[in-house]
């Protein structure tokens, strides 16, 4: 690994505030990472959401264990906290929340249960660099953060990439061996790893971007907001909601709307595109079945599948083209 490796990883910790920063291949790697470097396998529970992309629990999948879902509360789009600590078993070996769509979950909350039980907690940051909770930054909270660098994400690179946080040292050294196939050094392999380095190309990339990212954490806040303030009482067309202490970098600016599909179909007309993220809950699709969960069991999840629509968002989108968008919302509500 390159110089820039190092670069990289020393300013991301100056960023985040946390004593460890490791990157790696991928955001989906990170993950994997983490929990094989808290030593999670077969026979082992990790709790998280079923609304979120497939990376959160195929990870867990990966290293033997079982992804244990527990529903979203309806505002915010993250785990219901009020539900976690029943889903708690003697197999569970952590909790996994997501900062979904670049919003974090009350980490305070969820931290208190787990100390409770013992547990470790994996922020999957995937979608929320640069947001903060009551200060403190996406990825610095819990006993292990994971970002990801992918190009749709808020800060990405041209390719894969991700990152890990801790202030643990020791877990921090698992990871960063993990991350070079087991390896602290040279020809020593204390553990099974894999190939996870993040490529020096991408390293640059996001060095560069990282000189103005500020200023695109504030811009994104600034356009998130307009599209909230300009879409409060349009009818059927629901804003997301922001938690108190919280800054959101809008990876996706969603909202919300039982027609969905006839929003979307109008937007399109006028050239506009959209995504819907997630069309399908994780416990609905086939590869996880083997897990028991049944149509039904998640219904907030559920129904954001059904009601969720992504409307254009990134740093340099111009008012011109949001009045725009907004415009053809209006006539849809």
């Amino acid at each position: 690994m390159g110089p820039e490796i190092a670069e990289l990883e020393a300013r991301l910790v100056e960023y985040v505030g946390v004593k460890h920063a490791i990157t790696c291949a991928s955001g989906t790697d990170s993950l994997e990472i983490a929990m094989r470097a808290l030593g999670i396998g077969p026979g082992d529970e990790v709790i998280t959401t079923p609304f979120t992309w497939i990376s959160t629990a195929e990870t867990i999948a990966q290293v033997g264990a079982k992804p244990v879902f527990v529903d979203i509360e309806e505002a915010f789009f993250n785990i219901n906290i009020d539900l976690i600590e029943s889903a708690i078993s003697p197999r569970t070996k952590a909790i996994m929340p997501v900062s979904l769509f670049g919003q974090m979950p009350d980490y305070e909350r969820i931290n208190a249960i787990a100390t409770k039980h013992g547990l470790p907690v994996i922020e999957d940051g995937a979608q929320s660099f640069g947001a903060t909770q009551r200060g403190r930054r996406s990825c610095r909270v819990t006993t292990i953060g994971s970002t990801s660098f992918f190009p749709a994400k808020p800060l990405g690179c041209y390719g894969d990439g991700g990152a890990l946080f801790t202030d643990d040292d020791s877990l921090a050294t698992r990871m960063r061996a993990i991350r070079t196939h087991g390896g602290e050094k040279r020809h020593h392999h204390p553990y099974i790893g894999m190939n996870g380095r993040l490529d020096t190309l991408q390293a640059a990339i996001v060095l560069a971007k990282l000189e103005s990212w500020d200023d695109e954490v504030n811009q994104r806040g600034r356009i998130g907001a307009n599209y909230t303030d300009q879409l409060r009482g349009h009818g059927s067309l629901i804003p997301p909601g922001v938690m108190a202490g919280n800054t959101h970098v809008y990876a996706q600016y969603t909202i919300r709307s039982p027609r969905r599909d006839a929003v979307a179909e109008k937007l399109k007309a006028a050239g506009i595109p959209t995504a819907v993220y997630y069309p399908k809950c994780l416990h609905e699709q086939p590869c996880f079945a083997s897990c028991g969960y049944r149509l039904g069991d998640f219904p907030e999840a559920e129904r954001a599948s059904r009601e969720v629509l992504s409307l254009p968002m990134h740093p340099d989108l111009e008012e011109t083209t949001q009045q725009r968008i907004l415009a053809v919302l209006a006539e849809s509500a």
